[in-house]
């Protein structure tokens, strides 16, 4: 499918408000059609990393786009949820998305660990089960997998608690790394019941189960959702645009966005929309709260 690109420059008190991009399918058109008709019945759902965040090389510094929270809190009163989705721990994206305590977004929600944790605004808590014993299995195996692989030096290890991401992006040749270590992190994955997630210089091994796509459906069905819209930007978000197939067939419109990289085009081929990466997600969800003011 096609893709249309939407300007990433946010507005100023000088200029008159930006339009609304057109979505390149009549799905999408439909879907957008359906969040403006009826946005007290709408959910907008949105990763974090490449989303709503610039992806850095130590996740640990990654931040949300400075207009991100301005924009969401202009958003959310105007909708029926605004939820970021997210591989990380629900904590982290919170922290590092400066989601806490902000007026307008006091009922945010953060579905962490690919919906496994979920935060509420309202009461600045955390919510999860029990974390799955094969991550601290294959915690212990990993140091000598990336010895042998002999990638040691070039791998980073990112500790999320319900789950263990290796990032190649340090490496001197990132996918070289990441290509010589999917299939014996797999292998390692495997033997523990875990899953390997791959995205962008990173392979994340974590429990089957739940993935984006479940949390979307669930919040979706348990927020009585009339329109959906959902930006992404890798092939960990690709079940989340499964899940807006599924509840498009059911009667739910939805609008895909892509949050554009020239890293991930997968997600960029099943998009209705493709917007120029977190400044222009962050420009449109500035629109579209102008638009539902």
């Amino acid at each position: 499918m096609g893709s249309h690109h939407t300007d990433a420059t946010p507005d100023t008190p000088d200029q008159p408000p930006a339009p609304l991009p057109t979505p390149a399918t009549e799905a999408g058109r439909d879907g957008l059609g359906a969040v403006l008709a009826h946005p007290g019945r709408t959910v907008v759902a949105l990763d974090f990393d490449g989303t709503l965040a610039e992806i850095v090389p130590d996740p640990d510094r990654a931040r949300a786009h400075p207009d991100a929270v301005p924009a969401l809190a202009a958003l959310a009163p105007k909708v029926a949820s605004v939820a970021v989705i997210t591989g990380r721990p629900a904590e982290v994206a919170v922290r590092h998305g400066g989601f806490a305590d902000v007026p307008g977004l006091e009922h945010l929600v953060v579905l962490g660990h690919y919906g496994a944790e979920r935060w509420d605004a309202a009461t600045g808590t955390v919510t999860a089960p029990p974390p799955h014993p094969g991550v601290a299995a294959v915690r212990a195996g990993l140091p000598a997998l990336l010895d042998r692989a002999g990638v040691r030096d070039g791998a980073w290890i990112e500790e999320k608690g319900r789950s263990i991401a290796v990032h190649t992006r340090r490496a001197a040749d990132p996918q070289a790394a990441f290509d010589a270590l999917r299939g014996p992190l797999a292998e390692l994955a495997g033997r523990h019941g875990l899953i390997v997630e791959p995205g962008r210089m990173v392979l994340e091994l974590r429990p089957p189960g739940m993935d984006k796509g479940v949390a979307l459906l669930d919040h979706a069905r348990a927020t009585g959702a009339a329109a959906v819209l959902y930006a992404g930007d890798d092939l960990g978000d690709l079940p989340a645009f499964d899940a807006v197939d599924t509840l498009r067939g059911d009667g739910t419109p939805g609008l895909l966005v892509c949050s554009g990289s020239d890293e991930v085009t997968r997600l960029r081929e099943r998009a209705d929309l493709e917007v120029d990466g977190p400044a222009g997600v962050v420009a449109l969800l500035s629109a579209l709260a102008r638009r539902l003011a």
